[in-house]
């Protein structure tokens, strides 16, 4: 008997729905999976069995058809060890064999028990547009996809069971089992924390106020001075004064987690802005994204927050000239000879190097620590074009001792916040009908609207460009930095003040000896 049902299969980010058709016949024992699948699901041969005979059904030995439509789009991973057990008991009548409307997922243990899977919040995305009413889950994963369903505000039913017999029992008699349901507004009203407080960092005034002008227009930011100057504590700070994740925001960065299978158990939604740092060793493709699987790389996985880079010229030359794309498009494309996937990458790249490669500038006697050479090849590996699209550079020097025994505390993150936020309304009324929210976003056409100078300040601009050769794209950084300095100041329009420390904000494009 011909037996249907629906799964998903993910592609990059989103879900496909899937189809799945069993046919339980007479003939030699075999089970064969057509329709592209994966080893994964060519594997689940011997769990599905396994699991069905564990739970207490009879398996007859008969010839075993799975077919996986489309046809023509690879399946891959282990989420469908569920919907193909149920469709093999639908074949032989231990329940309904038309399920039409029920989309079902899971990953069997051998003992007929569910593990977790990866994307049920895209696939619980992709059942509402398709109108599927009812969602099958693992117990694990029902929260987060009810999260979707909420969201929506549609009918779409979510259940969570534990294993096989309790799919079964729940298709056979649903009127037992409730739905899950999550209340999105009490998980935004739990304040997130983060580590590191700026009141716990000591002195480093210009930094911090350089920091708050990155956070409130989302600019791209990179610090350079000796170490133990503070460079990596200020970037661990930076995420406690970002502005909340609006929902909108939490759904596109939950997605790329739930994919990436990094969501935590009891963690149906993230709300709080993601924080990379990976090492300087990482891969091109770990970076960027892409594999023979096509995952997503540490550029999405920062969407939405912040991606920190430290000791940036230790980095391979290929891995940073790679971010150049992301940068200036906020996502990636990856393609292969069958598919091209897109990946959002709508981060704040934040970096830290030393001036040289032996780390401070010169020693206490005042002496260079490194050859010029050697210092001029070390810093040759951040190309001109990579910090073109950096819109901020700043010293951080070395923390006075007065100012690192002193017990006095600096401004609280929260308090930070506050004025971020403030910032980042001013933006969002701005640039209602534009579709973006921060003044990094701004396209060449916003610029010439929103970041108009008087003559003085044209004046200004052009003379700095003429000593320091800025390029047309660091022109443009400087008026977009501008602008949010003066919404900080809550000013409608860019003054000779914001201009000027715009303009300071380019020390990379000046002479790297005084550090």
């Amino acid at each position: 008997m011909l037996s249907q049902l629906d799964a998903a299969t993910l592609i990059g980010i989103d879900a496909l729905k899937v189809q799945v058709e069993t046919n339980v016949a007479g003939g030699l024992p075999a089970f064969t999976v057509v329709g592209l699948p994966d080893n994964a699901i060519r594997e689940s041969r011997e769990r599905i069995l396994t699991a069905i005979r564990n739970s207490g059904f009879n398996l007859p030995p008969k010839k075993i058809t799975v077919n996986l439509a489309p046809a023509d789009v690879k399946k891959e991973g282990t989420a469908f060890d569920l919907s193909i057990a149920i469709g093999l008991l639908g074949s032989l009548q231990e329940v309904e064999h038309r399920l039409e409307g029920t989309l079902i997922l899971g990953e069997l243990a051998l003992d007929g028990s569910l593990r977790r899977i990866n994307g049920s919040l895209p696939v619980a995305m992709m059942a509402v547009k398709e109108n599927i009413g009812r969602i099958i889950l693992p117990e694990t994963n029902a929260e987060e996809a009810a999260v979707a369903v909420s969201a929506s505000g549609s009918g779409v039913e979510v259940f969570g069971v534990k294993t096989l017999s309790e799919t079964v029992h729940l298709l056979r008699d649903g009127a037992s089992f409730r739905p899950v349901t999550v209340d999105v507004e009490r998980l935004f009203e739990e304040i997130p924390e983060y580590p590191v407080d700026f009141a716990d960092i000591k002195g480093q005034a210009t930094a911090k106020q350089a920091m708050e002008i990155a956070a409130a227009g989302g600019h791209n930011l990179i610090m350079i001075g000796p170490p133990g100057s503070g460079k990596t504590l200020l970037a661990k700070a930076l995420p406690g004064i970002l502005p909340p994740l609006t929902f909108e925001e939490s759904l596109e960065t939950t997605k790329i987690y739930s994919v990436a299978s990094l969501l935590k158990n009891g963690q149906p939604l993230m709300t709080r802005r993601p924080f990379r740092n990976p090492h300087h060793t990482t891969s091109n493709v770990a970076l960027i994204g892409g594999g023979t699987q096509a995952r997503p790389g540490e550029v999405s996985l920062a969407h939405n927050g912040v991606l920190f880079l430290d000791e940036l010229p230790e980095f391979t030359r290929n891995a940073l000239e790679a971010l150049r794309q992301p940068i200036e498009d906020r996502e990636v494309t990856v393609s292969r000879i069958s598919l091209t996937t897109r990946y959002p990458a709508g981060f704040m790249l934040v970096a830290a190097m030393n001036p040289s490669p032996a780390g401070a500038l010169k020693d206490p006697d005042g002496n260079l620590t490194a050859t010029p050479q050697q210092i001029q090849r070390y810093l040759s590996k951040i190309s001109g074009p990579l910090l073109d699209r950096i819109d901020i550079h700043i010293d951080v020097p070395k923390v006075d001792n007065r100012e690192l025994f002193s017990g006095s505390a600096g401004e609280r993150s929260e308090t930070i916040r506050r004025r971020v936020s403030a910032a980042r309304d001013i933006q969002s009324k701005r640039f209602v009908d534009a579709g973006i929210h921060s003044n990094a976003q701004m396209t060449p056409k916003l610029i010439k609207r929103h970041c108009r100078l008087d003559k003085a300040s044209a004046d200004k601009l052009m003379d700095a460009m003429n000593r320091l050769s800025l390029s047309a794209r660091a022109h443009d950084r400087i008026l977009k930095v501008s602008r949010t300095i003066a919404d900080l100041d809550a000013s409608e329009n860019i003054e000779m003040k914001h201009l000027i420390q715009a303009i300071q904000y380019r020390s990379l494009d000046r002479d790297f000896w005084n550090y």
